[in-house]
Formats: C-alpha cells, structure tokens, sequence
C-alpha cells in the first residue's frame, strides 16, 4: 500500500492513504497508515502496518471495467434465496462478512426479487425486517465503491446494478 492509493477498510469505506506516522502504543513505537474515508471527511483512521486486520479488512477497490463485467455476469439464474429464515440469515450474514462483491450483487438481486413477489401477491407485503437489513447493508456496502469508482451519486448505484443486472 502506498500514500496516494484508494482503498476500501472495513466498515470504513473507501479510504485514501494519506500518510504513514510512527506511533507509540503500550510503549513500543510502530508505523500506522493513515487513512482519510472519502465519504466522511472528517475522520482519520490509523492502521498498524504490520497488523493481522489489514490483511484481512483492506480490499483494493475495483476498476469501471470490473464493475460492469461483475454486475453483468449475475445471470438471471443467480438466486442466492433460502426458504429457512434461519440458514437464509447465516448465509447472508456470511456473504457481508466476506464482502464478495459478487455474492453481494447476488444477495441484492435476489432480495430485489423477492420483494418484488412479494408485492405482486399483495401490494402490502415487505421482506422481514431482517432481510431489509442485509438488503441495506449488501447495499451500503457496494454503493460507496461503486459510486466513487464509477462517478456517479450513491442513490443512483442501486438503479445502475438493477439495470445491468436487468432486474426490472
């Protein structure tokens, strides 16, 4: 990782690397990156070079390209729907946690879809509170990405991967 690079940490976001600055913590001085979130300006965020979350916690962000050849490639078959609220909720729990952005295309498509159903038997039908929450979350998760990366707002993001994705 090097100053200038656009990143994504955690729940953070999309964060640019701004810095490197040697720190002391429990006596010992270590080098953290610092990291600007792009969407929430006014926070700094500090990252152990040599820490085990970074491994993990900070993706590179995808290019246009990757982004429309991702979206694109969730053919009308990719449900990822679960009958079992139970199973239905540890799977998608999963697919947050790892942030596979194609599982995460996935996961939007198919609870676009049933929400959908659902309206059409009866126009006051909603998803279960639990299953709006991953719809959210799977959401906020790929709208700042794909929002910065394709310069666009993040309320359009939505309407872009329901449209490639042809999701009507």
């Amino acid at each position: 990782m090097n100053i200038g690079d656009v990143i994504i940490y955690g729940s953070h976001g999309i964060c640019k690397v701004t810095g490197l600055q040697d720190m002391c913590m429990e006596e010992k001085i270590r080098s953290y990156y610092v990291l600007k979130p792009v969407f929430h300006s006014t926070s700094t965020v500090y990252v152990s070079v040599t820490s085990d979350k970074r491994k993990t916690e900070l993706r590179r962000i995808l290019t246009a390209e990757e982004i429309y050849t991702l979206v694109q490639k969730v053919s009308g078959k990719d449900f990822i729907w679960i009958k079992d609220n139970n199973k239905r909720k540890e799977s998608y729990r999963q697919i947050l946690a790892d942030g596979n952005r194609s599982e995460l295309v996935k996961l939007i498509k198919t609870l676009y879809l049933h929400q959908q159903e659902l309206k059409n038997i009866n126009k006051n039908k909603r998803l279960l509170i639990s299953d709006e929450c991953f719809l959210k979350d799977a959401e906020k998760t790929l709208c700042e990405e794909f929002a910065y990366v394709l310069n666009i707002k993040r309320e359009e993001v939505i309407p872009f991967i329901c449209k490639q994705a042809e999701i009507t």
